[in-house]
C-alpha cells in the first residue's frame, strides 16, 4: 500500500513484509504484547483491567518516549488480522474492560479488518494524538473510547521533541473529530463507554507549554464533554540531555494542577508523582500474541 495513513503522509510503499516509511512498519501489524493492563485511567483500567495491545513502530518521534524499544527499535511480532481478532477475544475472555489498542496508527485497514464484527466490549484508540482526520473517519463506528495525547501547544517544542512541527493544529483538529464520532463521555458502573480522554504528559520546563494545552481545551469543551487526564510520569531516558535530564519537580506539577483548576477543568483525572517509575512501563516480549 502507498501509505498516507498519518499526517506525515509519506508515500511510503509498506508491504506485507517489509517496513517503510516514517514508521518503519510493514503492512501487516506487529505487535509486542498483549495484557491486562492495570496502569490506564481508573475508567478505563477498571477493577481487572484494560485489554492492552501495544503495536511497534510510531509516527512520532518523541526524544523522550518510554516505549523506545517498540516504537523506535522495531521490535515485535508480525500478526496478521485474523490472529489480531483472536488476541483481542483472549483478552476480553481474561476479564479485560475494553480492547485499548496502543499506537495503532501504521495498522489501520488490517484493524478494521479484525474489527469487521462489533466486540462485546468498548474499543480505545490509544495515541499521541498526531492523527489525519481523514484516516480517523476511516474508523467511525470502530471506536468508542478516544484516548489521544495534546502533548504540546507549542510547535517549536513539539518540533523540537517529536520531529513534528505541525502538532498543535493537527492533534486539536483530531480531537476534535474524535469527539465528533464520540459524543460526549458515558460511565456505566465507573468504566468509561464512550467518549474521549485527552491525556497531556507535563515535561520538565514545561509548564507554560502545559498551560497553553488546558486553555485550549477549556476554550473547546464544556465540562461534560470530554475528560481531561494531567499526568506527572515523565522519566528520564539514556542519553537525556537539558531540561529533559530531570524529572518534573513537584512545584512544576502543582503549579499544573491549580491551573487546571482555575481554568474550569473538573473532568479528569491527576496522576501521582509515584508514576514516574520505570516498573509502569510494560514489558516487551511478545507475551500475549
Amino acid at each position: 500500500m502507498i501509505c498516507t495513513l498519518c499526517p506525515r503522509r509519506c508515500g511510503a510503499l509498506r508491504t506485507e513484509s517489509e517496513g517503510k516509511g516514517f514508521c518503519r512498519m510493514p503492512e501487516v501489524p506487529v505487535v509486542a504484547r498483549a495484557m491486562l493492563h492495570q496502569w490506564e485511567e481508573p475508567c478505563i483500567s477498571g477493577t481487572r483491567g484494560s485489554g492492552a495491545v501495544f503495536f511497534s513502530g510510531c509516527v512520532l518521534g518523541c526524544v523522550f518516549c518510554q516505549n523506545g524499544r517498540i516504537s523506535r527499535e522495531r521490535f515485535g511480532k508480525a500478526v496478521p488480522a485474523a490472529r489480531l481478532r483472536e488476541i483481542f477475544a483472549e483478552l476480553v475472555e481474561q476479564g479485560a474492560h475494553n480492547i485499548n489498542l496502543v499506537s495503532p496508527t501504521p495498522f489501520v485497514p488490517a484493524i478494521l479488518d479484525a474489527l469487521r464484527e462489533p466486540l462485546s466490549v468498548p474499543v480505545v484508540w490509544n495515541t499521541g494524538g498526531y492523527e489525519r482526520v481523514e484516516t480517523l473517519r476511516m474508523l467511525e463506528g470502530k471506536v468508542q473510547v478516544w484516548l489521544p495525547d495534546l502533548k504540546y501547544a507549542d510547535n517549536e517544542l513539539a518540533r523540537r521533541y517529536s520531529g513534528a512541527g505541525d502538532y498543535f493544529e493537527t492533534a486539536a483538529a483530531a480531537i476534535r473529530e474524535m469527539h465528533r464520532q464520540s459524543g460526549d463521555y458515558v460511565f456505566e458502573d465507573g468504566l468509561l463507554q464512550r467518549g474521549v480522554v485527552i491525556r497531556h504528559l507535563l515535561l520538565p520546563g514545561g509548564l507554560n507549554n502545559a498551560k497553553a494545552v488546558m486553555d485550549w481545551v477549556a476554550e473547546n469543551f464544556r465540562p461534560g464533554q470530554v475528560l481531561f487526564s494531567l499526568m506527572s510520569q515523565y522519566t528520564p531516558q539514556p542519553g537525556a540531555e537539558g531540561l529533559l535530564a530531570r524529572r518534573v519537580t513537584g512545584g512544576e506539577y502543582r503549579a499544573a494542577l491549580a491551573y487546571m483548576r482555575n481554568v474550569g477543568i473538573v473532568d479528569g483525572f491527576c496522576q501521582d508523582p509515584s508514576s514516574a517509575a520505570r516498573e509502569y512501563t510494560p514489558e516487551f516480549d511478545l507475551r500475549g500474541i
